[in-house]
């Protein structure tokens, strides 16, 4: 994996806690999981600075499940705005937009609260992993369906190889790590 700021000595160290958990879910997938990151206060607060920083003219940040709102919930308390979470089907009691969606191992629906987002509402949306790109797409469109506008995405870790950015390509998103 590489960091799009090496120059970064915290982010760096944060990296390095990221570990990898070969067939998880299923047989084939590469896990990465970011708890022992999120365990540990530095590398955590190191991570929500650098992923708060393009975080200029939103309304709200828009966590997406489930990694996306432990991040998306600091970031936006970092960059002083709302946060609205996007679930998965059947979570919520009021539901503005659902859209179903491919995983790189399956299909999932996802869904965004109703009165989180309104018309205009600028968002930002945060998630742990860019992968093939489908959950961030479901949940830009999401927040378009609900009349809102999505002024950025950002990630902690970008998987290159399972080619998501290309799914995203109009919306440029912001990647801490690629690997």
């Amino acid at each position: 994996m590489t960091g799009l700021d090496e120059s970064n000595p915290a982010l760096a160290r944060a990296f390095a806690l990221i570990r990898d958990v070969p067939d998880y879910p299923n047989q084939g997938v590469l896990f990465r999981d970011i708890t022992p990151l999120l365990a540990d206060a530095a590398a955590f607060a190191a991570v929500i600075q650098a992923l708060a920083e393009p975080v200029t003219d939103a309304d709200v940040v828009v966590g997406v499940e489930a990694r996306g709102f432990l991040l998306g919930a600091a970031v936006a308390l970092a960059a002083e705005v709302g946060v609205v979470p996007v679930r998965k089907a059947g979570k919520l009691p009021l539901v503005a937009a659902s859209r179903e969606y491919q995983l790189e191992y399956g299909s999932a629906t996802l869904e965004l609260p109703a009165g989180g987002i309104t018309d205009g509402t600028r968002a930002y949306l945060i998630d742990d992993v860019l992968a093939t790109g489908g959950t961030l797409r479901a949940s830009c469109d999401l927040v378009e369906q609900a009349g809102g506008v999505v002024v950025g995405i950002g990630v902690l870790l970008e998987l290159t190889a399972l080619g998501g950015r290309g799914v995203l390509a109009d919306r440029a998103p912001h990647a801490l790590l690629r690997g």
